[in-house]
């Protein structure tokens, strides 16, 4: 009989596993229906040198695209934030106010076509909206990780201009109900 429990709670155990591991893109590892995706790349895959900065040979600093699924009933809005942990912590996009009835962003999108009430701030270049990947070269390969958050609260104002990776997150803390991620690299 002990030889079966221990069985059966392998078993049990195993499948527990076999559905938590899925990769969904996020930062954290925790599993659920919200997920971000884009078109352009899957998690930890190279991202095309089109969507680097100018500086970087063949960069068009084309904003990448996104969509998503499954996010929170509750959630009264979104935010985006890319940020390069490997160049610390440098901010390359962040939207803020981004409507519930939104569920993608089109590629080129930043500065042009963004969803109606959204904003873009300033990117660590100095400049409003997206601004690509530029590692410094021989850096090695560096991360850049997007993040949609879904927050409690349908505006955030009295901000703009650059923010921090460590100032956007104080400005967040209390209002995300829920995050997902998913991450590109790209190096020179």
């Amino acid at each position: 009989m002990k030889g079966k429990v221990i069985l059966w709670v392998g078993i049990f155990l195993a499948s527990c596993f076999a559905f938590t591991s899925c990769d969904n893109g996020s930062e954290t590892g925790t599993i659920g229906s919200f997920q971000l995706k884009s078109d352009a790349f899957s998690n930890n895959q190279r991202l095309d040198t089109k969507y680097c900065y100018t500086g970087v040979t063949g960069g068009q600093n084309i904003s990448l695209p996104f969509n998503w699924v499954g996010a929170p009933e509750n959630a009264q809005s979104f935010a985006l934030v890319i940020y390069d942990p490997d160049g610390g912590d440098w901010i390359h996009w962040a939207i803020f106010n981004i409507p519930t009835d939104c569920s993608a962003i089109s590629e080129g999108a930043s500065g042009k076509n963004m969803p109606e009430g959204s904003f873009e701030l300033d990117n660590e270049f100095g400049t409003s909206g997206y601004g690509g990947p530029e590692p410094p070269v021989g850096t090695g390969t560096h991360r850049y990780i997007a993040t949609l958050y879904a927050l409690n609260t349908s505006n955030i104002s009295g901000i703009s201009g650059f923010r921090s990776y460590s100032s956007i997150n104080t400005l967040l803390d209390e209002k995300i109900i829920e995050k997902t991620s998913i991450i590109g690299v790209y190096s020179r």
